[in-house]
């Protein structure tokens, strides 16, 4: 999900929610990026409580690939990003079903006149994670796999059966010959034999 004004670029990624299970860890991700480069580029996270924004943490990176001095204004949060790579990410620790909901990543690069850039990341808390039913997925795969497997049976035994159907009537071809050979070369000697009788005298 990307927000865009001119020249920066803030975003989240291509799936802007996850669902996390109460008691666990999850990372919070968000990277920038800029075609004119950046300088004192500010950026922080908040978390929206039906509308009121809790600061979780915020910086200012001074240039490229100067790494940021990052204030955390929440116990449980975590910077774990990088201006190596444009990374802002946080991770959030130990979360509980309060913390469910938006959480803003915002930047602001003063190059552009200090214009404002922000995308959200929605966190979903909940007892269990779901598990995925694979009952159809892997029936699905079955039915394909068995038909793909009858195909190349039928394939198999069809090239069998016209192969030797093919030895069969090369056998019948070589017989043929040789039985046609045969029987003109007995013609022939019985020809030969009756041209060779003597001629009854008178």
């Amino acid at each position: 999900m990307f927000i865009k004004f001119q020249a920066l670029e803030v975003s989240v990624g291509k799936i802007n929610q996850v669902e996390a299970k109460n008691g666990s860890t999850v990372l919070l991700p968000c990277v920038y990026s800029s075609c004119i480069g950046i300088k004192d580029l500010y950026f922080s996270w908040h978390y929206n409580d039906n509308g009121t924004m809790h600061k979780l943490c915020d910086s200012v990176i001074r240039s490229e690939g100067v790494e940021p001095n990052v204030r955390i204004f929440h116990d449980r949060v975590e910077f774990v990003g990088s201006s190596k790579t444009n990374n802002i990410s946080i991770r959030l620790w130990n979360i509980t079903f309060d913390d469910d909901g938006e959480y803003v990543c915002f930047a602001r690069n003063p190059k552009e006149k200090n214009r404002n850039h922000s995308t959200s990341y929605w966190l979903n808390v909940v007892d269990e994670l779901k598990v995925v039913d694979k009952t159809l997925t892997v029936i699905i795969a079955s039915v394909v796999g068995g038909i793909i497997g009858l195909i190349i049976l039928v394939m198999v035994v069809k090239a069998l059966v016209l192969f030797a159907l093919g030895k069969v009537r090369e056998k019948n071809k070589e017989c043929l010959v040789s039985s046609s050979g045969n029987d003109n070369t007995e013609n022939g000697l019985r020809g030969s034999k009756a041209d060779n009788k003597a001629t009854p005298k008178a």
